[in-house]
């Protein structure tokens, strides 16, 4: 009796393999059955296990390995199938690929497929097999063999390296918090644990640096994120953005305060006494059948932010050291990505608020302007700019209204937006025309820039805009300079939609090009509207697209400021900002004539009892014969300086607003200061006076000379309602 088993090539097709066995005829005894006990003094020994199956795919032969490997001996295997014998171990997949042998001839190599065995029912193995065709001498098919070797750890570390590293491109994709919690729980479920939770502390949640947790101490935690293969299960205890309250000695609290991973691999009320003290999560496990839990701590940079737990419901075996080393990885790797959120939105937060402090809170109120504003932050990751707006009561019941962009994003933009602010407001104090303001706050562009040898002004000063308008409502004009800023658009009383011609100026920081104004005549009732480039560009379209949408909507609405504000923010930014946004809406109301009166006087001594007694008419037809006395004594000094250190014509003017205005004006560009007079001196006092009787005064210097002006406040019931 000779048995063999060898290849022949030549007689395969496509370059393929066919095994041949050969053995010696006895008479009508199967060829497994006389080859048997040479078969397995040949194979018994091999590392591999191997098994022939007959043409109907039965178990004919196997070997001791292949039995060990499976927990099915020889005995219950002859005469069966594989999905008879191992129905757990994907017994379709592999019974598939030999009948596909079998058919073709062509054998299959390192096959791999994994389930669970009878040795090992309580974990999932994997196992790589190679199927070839038996044929006999004359050809004919008889079987197939196959020869498998279990490959467990392989395809488990090639498993976790793919989890590992699709984590690092799943994990952090945005700097929201919720959002990277929900990416671990996506990245673990199904492949590592049936269920996820992640838990942070509420002193991390708010931006704060989270404290040294006690053992005595319960820690406040909140859901932030969960994920399991059942509906509900998670929320069986705690839902997303609720509180998350554990005894002191879960694995929770015990993770939270030592800092390290602490694997349960049998989770049982009967097991897990920390069950004992919460009633309600053990009552959680029983219902689920949740039955092995892994918490691993959220750590960044030596701090603890939370924790993350895998559960296992589905899967039977426990977490192990493998399992907890993976876990630690990726859970490492978001607790990076969410601290990086955390200091993100703490900074966010704080220029947030700086810009906000920086900002005006509340709009002065006055009756020639009827004013709103809006302001939007973007919410992109590039964090807050320097966008801003102003509304600036001015001599002579002017209004000044401002609107600027600074470039960049983040503190040093909202503090160079605070700069810029300041000084708007200071030059606006001495009464420049926008065109000569621009300048100076173009100046002092290039002293910022000057004074950071580092570059860290030089960002966010060069390249800023400004757009700065006066409204005059005893003239029924604005006057507007910008630099390198968007135009104003001009809504007539009519409905018609207009961008004032303005020549643009250079952006602030260059200092080579100069500024001017233009003049607008502005009917009563007109709409001003000032906004920054957030409102109408974007980087998918030019500005121009912008500036004509919100043309067609400003003719479209109608009502007050605010309600204008809010149809023009809901049409134009109704997504998400790429860019800070600034809007400001005013409604021009002129003063009546019954408000301001006016008279031009010759340059002579003798005038100035006439102009008293104007005044005092005036004040009594106002009913403001509280203020005549002191009035008097202010439109003496005014006449009586510019008779002597002017030059003529003389115009004085009184305006009864939200205080009484009185105002000399003549051609001399000569400019008066306050002086205290020495005892001796017979002069020198009338500033003084001035100074003392009214509550602000100044000097405005105008195209035709200058414009000395005072400002006293009026009895209060006769403040007109703003």
């Amino acid at each position: 009796m000779i048995v063999g088993v060898q290849a022949d090539p030549l007689a395969a097709p496509h370059g393929s393999r066919r095994w041949l066995l050969s053995a010696v005829d006895l008479g009508s005894t199967p060829w497994w059955g006389v080859s048997r006990s040479l078969l397995e003094r040949f194979l018994t020994r091999s590392p591999f296990g191997m098994a022939v199956l007959d043409t109907d795919l039965r178990y004919v032969w196997t070997n001791n390995t292949l039995d060990r490997m499976a927990g099915v001996f020889n005995t219950a295997r002859l005469g069966r199938r594989m999905s008879e014998v191992l129905p757990r171990l994907a017994p379709g997949a592999l019974e598939a690929q030999m009948r596909r042998v079998l058919d073709t001839g062509i054998p299959v190599l390192d096959f791999e497929y994994h389930g669970y065995t009878p040795a090992d029912p309580d974990r999932e193995h994997a196992f790589s097999t190679s199927v070839f065709r038996l044929d006999d001498v004359q050809g004919r098919v008889m079987g197939v063999c196959y020869m498998g070797v279990d490959v467990t750890d392989r395809w488990r570390a090639r498993e976790r390296l793919a989890l590992l590293s699709e984590s690092g491109g799943r994990i952090g994709s945005t700097l929201d918090i919720g959002r990277t919690a929900q990416e671990l729980t996506e990245v673990a479920v199904p492949r590592m644990a049936d269920l996820v939770l992640v838990d942070l502390l509420d002193s991390a949640l708010k931006g704060e640096e989270p404290r040294p947790i006690s053992r005595r101490g319960t820690p406040s935690l909140r859901r932030v994120a969960h994920r399991s293969l059942e509906e509900g299960c998670p929320e069986a205890v705690v839902a997303v953005g609720e509180q998350a309250r554990y005894g002191p000695s879960s694995p929770f609290v015990r993770c939270l305060v030592d800092g390290r991973a602490i694997i349960e691999p049998t989770l049982s009320p009967s097991d897990a006494r920390w069950l004992a003290e919460d009633t309600l999560r053990a009552e959680s496990v029983l219902s689920f059948d949740l039955r092995s839990l892994m918490v691993v701590p959220l750590r960044a940079r030596g701090t603890v932010l939370g924790v993350a737990a895998f559960v296992r419901r589905e899967r039977t075996e426990p977490f192990d050291r493998d399992d907890l080393r993976l876990a630690e990885e990726f859970v490492g790797r978001a607790a990076l990505c969410m601290d990086n959120a955390l200091r993100y939105t703490r900074e966010h937060t704080t220029t947030l608020t700086l810009q906000h402090s920086l900002l005006p809170h509340e709009l002065p109120a006055t009756s020639t302007a009827e004013v709103a504003s809006r302001y939007l932050p973007a919410h992109g990751q590039e964090g807050v700019s320097g966008d801003w707006f102003d509304v600036i009561a001015l001599s002579g019941a002017r209004v000044a209204l401002v609107v600027g962009d600074v470039v960049g994003h983040g503190i040093n933009a909202a503090a160079t937006m605070g700069r810029l602010r300041t000084a708007v407001h200071t030059l606006a104090n001495l009464d420049y025309p926008p065109d000569e303001l621009l300048a100076h706050l173009d100046d002092l562009a290039l002293r910022l820039i000057d004074e950071e040898p580092d570059g860290s002004a030089t960002a966010a000063v060069l390249g800023a805009t400004c757009l700065y308008l006066v409204w005059d409502p005893v003239a029924q004009t604005c006057t507007v300079a910008r630099a390198g800023h968007p135009p104003p658009a001009v809504v007539a009383p009519d409905g018609t939609v207009s961008f004032a011609s303005v020549p643009a100026g250079p952006p602030l920081g260059l200092g080579w090009l100069p500024f001017e104004s233009a003049e607008l005549d502005v009917a009563e009732n007109s709409l001003l509207v000032l906004f920054t480039d957030g409102l109408v560009e974007r980087r998918d379209r030019d500005i121009d697209v912008g500036l004509q949408e919100l043309r067609n909507v400003l003719a479209e609405c109608t009502g007050t400021p605010e309600e204008i504000c809010d149809a023009v923010l809901s049409r134009l930014r109704n997504g998400p900002l790429e860019d800070d946004t600034a809007l400001l809406v005013a409604r021009a109301h002129p003063l009546g004539p019954d408000q301001v009166v006016s008279w031009d006087l010759p340059s002579d001594p003798e005038i100035v009892s006439q102009a008293r007694s104007l005044t005092t008419n005036t004040l009594a037809r106002w009913e403001l014969e509280e203020l005549s006395f002191t009035t008097e004594l202010i439109v003496s000094e005014l006449v009586t300086n510019a008779i002597r250190h002017g030059a003529g014509p003389i115009r004085l003017r009184l305006i009864r607003h939200t205080g009484l205005i009185c105002e000399v004006a003549d051609s001399s560009s000569t400019s008066p200061h306050l002086r205290h007079a020495r005892t001796t001196d017979e002069g020198g006092r009338g500033m003084f006076l001035v100074s003392q009787m009214a509550q602000r005064w100044g000097t405005r210097h105008t195209n035709r000379g200058k414009i000395i002006w005072s400002e006293q406040t009026l009895p209060r019931t006769d403040v007109p309602d703003p």
